[in-house]
C-alpha cells in the first residue's frame, strides 16, 4: 500500500476520533441527566441495600460542563426491623460536579445543597444500626472530596436503645457559618444539651480541619475540640477531651468502651486517631477520691481490639469503682452474708471476646473510706489472648509483707463462667497485720494459695476450686493464759498473770483443696506451754469452719480438763464451742482427782514447725 494512502487513514481515523470526542464534549454540555433518574435510583439502591425512590430528577443548570442536578422528595428506607420509620427523607437536594468527570470514568460531587431532610438513626439493644447493611464496613472513613455542603432546614434523630441515649437535633452549614449540630437529649434518662461546629467545607487551614463538640449536663458534661486531616476524615484527627460525670457509665455511653459503675469523675485525655487505630498519649483523671494517670493504644488487627498502654494511681479506693446504689447492694449482702475473706470480684470475661491487650498497672497507695485498708499497694501487668486474662507478676503490698504471684482467668473455651487459676504467696507478713493492727499475739506469717476452679467470681470459683492453701505463723509471742488453755490447762489459765507471756513457736495450717471444700491436714498450734492439734474441714464461698480441737500441756498441770472443743463459724468470726460436760462440776472434779494423784495423762511434745511449715508452703 503506497504510503500516502496509509497516512490519509490515519488522519481520517484521527478526524473521527475527534469528532467523536468533540461530540461526546457536546453531549455532555447539554445532557438531560434527568432521564438518568431510574439509574440513579438503582445505584442508590444497591448502595444502602434498601429501594431508594426519588420523586424528581433534573437538570438546573444551562448548558455547560459545571452541572447541576436536582433530586426532589429522595426517600431512603431503613430495615424491615425499623419500620415504620425511614432512614432518610430529603424535600430537595442539588448536587453539583464536572461532568467532563466522566471521560475520566471518576464522577464525584463537588458541591451538595440539601434542605428540608429527615434523618432517622435507630440502634437497637442488640446492636442492630438501620444505617449499616450486615456486611458494611464499618470502619470506612468519612472522608469527603466535597468543595461544598450547605444544609437548611433539617434535622437529625438518634435513637440508641443499646447505649439508652437519645438525640434530637438541628442540623445545618452554609459557607458563612459552617458546619452546626445543635439540640437536647437524654443519656441514661439524664438530660443533656449538645452542640458541634465546624467550619465551611472550603475554610480548611492547610487541608486540615478543625471540629468542636460539646455535652452540656448536670449529670454529663464532655467537651471534645480537635483537627481532622480533611473534612470528615474521622480516621486521620487529632483531639483534646474533657469529662465530668456523676457515674463514669455515663461517659461510657458515649465512648462505648466497656467502662463500669463509678463515683463521681472527672477525665482529661489528649488523643490521636489513625487508621485502624486509637492512640491516647496522655489520660488524667479522678474517680471518687482515687486518681488515675496513663497512656493506651488501641489497635484494630483482622477484626480484633489489641490495647497496649501503662496506668499509674498515686490514690485508690476500691469502693469508687462502684456506684452509691452498687455500695448499698454489697453492703447488704456483707450484712446478710457475714464478713468474707475472699473477694467478690467479678471476673466473667464473656462480653472481651474480640478484645486482647498487654497493660501495665501500679498503685501507690491503697485508701478505703470503711477504715483502714488490709491492702496498702498494688502492681502488675495484665495480659489478655482470646478470652484469657493472665495478671503476672502480681504483687499486693500489705501493712506489713506482700503477696506475689500470679491469676489467671481463662475462658478460651467459650464457656459461661471461667477457669480461675490462683498462684498466690504471702511472704513476711505479721499476726498484728492481717488482724488489722494492735492485738496480744505476735509472730511473723507466710502464706500459699495454689487453686483452680470456675466461677464468674473469685469467690465463686474459689468456692469450687481444688488445690491447697497453706498459712504459718512463727517465732512470736502470745499470752501465758492463751498457751494455757490452748492445751486445756484450766489451772495455768486462771493463775496466769495478764502480763506473762508464752513463745508461739509456729500455727501451721494446710488445707487440700478439692470442690471447694478444704480437709485440714495438718492443723497445729504449738507454743511453749502447749500443743493443739486440730482435723475437719474449711468450706468455701461461706468461709465455714468444723475443726475438732485436742490439746495437751507440755508439763503437769494444776487442772487439766479432760476432752475436745470445735472450732466453728467462719474464718472472718471464729467460734469455738466447748462441749458442755468439758466445764462440767464433774470434769472439774475429776481433774482435780488426777491433779492430786497424778496421773493427768500423756504430755504434748513440740511440733517439727519447721518440717509442716515447708510442707504447706511448697
Amino acid at each position: 500500500m503506497p504510503a500516502f494512502l496509509s497516512r490519509r487513514r490515519v488522519r481520517a481515523t484521527m478526524i473521527i476520533l475527534v469528532a467523536l470526542l468533540l461530540c461526546t464534549v457536546l453531549a455532555l454540555a447539554v445532557f438531560p441527566w434527568g432521564m438518568l433518574k431510574d439509574t440513579a435510583e438503582k445505584r442508590l439502591t444497591q448502595r444502602f441495600g434498601r429501594p431508594v425512590t426519588i420523586g424528581k430528577m433534573e437538570r438546573v443548570d444551562p448548558v455547560g460542563f459545571a452541572t447541576t442536578v436536582r433530586l426532589r422528595d429522595i426517600r431512603i428506607p431503613g430495615p424491615a426491623w425499623s419500620a415504620p420509620r425511614d432512614l432518610a427523607r430529603i424535600g430537595q437536594m442539588d448536587v453539583g460536579f464536572n461532568s467532563l468527570a466522566l471521560l475520566t470514568g471518576r464522577l464525584s460531587p463537588r458541591e451538595i445543597s440539601i434542605s428540608n431532610a429527615q434523618i432517622n438513626l435507630i440502634r437497637t439493644k442488640d446492636g442492630r444500626e438501620n444505617w449499616h447493611q450486615e456486611n458494611d464496613d464499618k470502619g470506612k472513613s468519612g472522608n469527603s472530596s466535597l468543595d461544598r455542603l450547605t444544609v437548611a432546614n433539617s434535622r437529625l434523630r438518634y435513637d440508641d436503645a443499646k447505649q439508652d441515649r437519645r438525640f434530637d437535633l438541628a442540623l445545618g452549614s452554609d459557607a458563612t457559618s459552617g458546619l452546626r449540630l445543635q439540640g437536647s437529649g437524654t443519656v441514661r434518662g439524664a438530660p443533656v444539651q449538645l452542640s458541634a461546629r465546624a467550619p465551611a467545607l472550603s475554610d480548611t487551614d492547610g487541608g486540615r480541619w478543625p471540629f468542636e463538640a460539646r455535652i452540656a449536663g448536670d449529670a454529663l458534661s464532655m467537651h471534645a475540640r480537635g483537627t481532622m486531616a480533611a473534612p470528615f476524615d474521622t480516621n486521620r484527627m487529632t483531639l483534646d477531651v474533657t469529662a465530668r460525670a456523676n457515674d463514669l457509665k455515663l461517659i461510657d455511653a458515649i465512648i462505648e468502651a466497656g467502662l463500669f459503675q463509678s463515683q463521681p469523675v472527672t477525665l482529661s485525655a489528649h488523643v490521636r486517631r489513625e487508621p485502624q487505630r486509637w492512640l491516647i498519649d496522655r489520660l488524667d483523671g479522678r474517680i471518687g477520691r482515687s486518681d488515675l494517670s496513663g497512656k493506651l493504644t488501641v489497635d484494630k488487627v483482622d477484626g480484633r481490639t489489641k490495647l497496649t498502654g501503662t496506668f499509674v494511681s498515686r490514690q485508690l479506693d476500691f469502693d469508687d469503682f462502684a456506684s452509691d446504689e452498687g455500695l448499698r447492694r454489697a453492703a447488704a449482702k456483707k450484712r446478710a452474708l457475714g464478713p468474707r475473706v475472699v473477694p467478690d470480684t467479678r471476673v466473667n470475661l464473656a462480653k472481651v471476646g474480640k478484645t486482647d491487650g498487654n497493660i501495665a498497672f501500679r498503685v501507690d497507695r491503697i485508701v478505703s473510706r470503711q477504715g483502714r485498708s488490709s491492702l496498702t499497694k498494688l502492681a502488675g501487668t495484665l495480659t489478655l489472648d482470646q478470652r484469657k486474662l493472665t495478671v503476672a507478676p502480681l504483687t499486693i503490698g500489705l501493712p506489713r509483707g506482700q503477696i506475689t504471684g500470679s491469676a489467671v482467668i481463662d475462658q478460651a473455651d467459650g464457656a459461661p463462667v471461667p477457669v480461675v487459676r490462683l498462684d498466690l504467696r504471702l511472704v513476711n507478713s505479721s499476726v498484728p497485720a492481717l488482724g488489722g493492727g494492735g492485738g496480744s499475739v505476735t509472730g511473723r506469717v507466710d502464706g500459699r494459695a495454689v487453686l483452680a476452679g470456675r466461677g464468674s467470681t473469685i469467690r465463686e470459683a474459689v468456692g469450687k476450686s481444688s488445690g491447697r492453701i497453706g498459712i504459718v505463723a512463727r517465732n512470736g509471742e502470745l499470752p501465758a493464759e492463751i498457751a494455757a488453755a490452748l492445751g486445756f490447762d484450766a489451772g495455768r489459765a486462771l493463775l496466769a498473770d495478764e502480763k506473762d507471756r508464752a513463745v508461739l513457736r509456729c500455727v501451721v495450717v494446710g488445707l487440700a483443696m478439692r470442690g471447694g471444700r478444704g480437709t485440714a491436714s495438718p492443723f497445729v498450734i504449738d507454743t511453749s506451754q502447749s500443743r493443739l492439734d486440730g482435723e475437719g474441714t474449711v468450706t468455701f464461698p461461706g468461709e465455714t469452719l468444723a475443726i475438732r480441737l485436742t490439746g495437751a500441756p507440755k508439763q503437769n498441770s494444776v487442772l487439766r480438763l479432760p476432752g475436745s472443743a470445735t472450732l466453728a463459724g467462719t474464718i472472718s468470726e471464729p467460734d469455738v464451742q466447748v462441749p458442755k460436760e468439758v466445764k462440767s462440776v464433774g470434769n472439774v472434779f475429776k481433774a482435780l482427782g488426777r491433779a492430786i494423784t497424778g496421773r493427768q495423762g500423756p504430755t504434748a511434745t513440740s511440733a517439727d514447725c519447721a518440717a509442716l511449715s515447708a510442707q504447706v508452703l511448697r
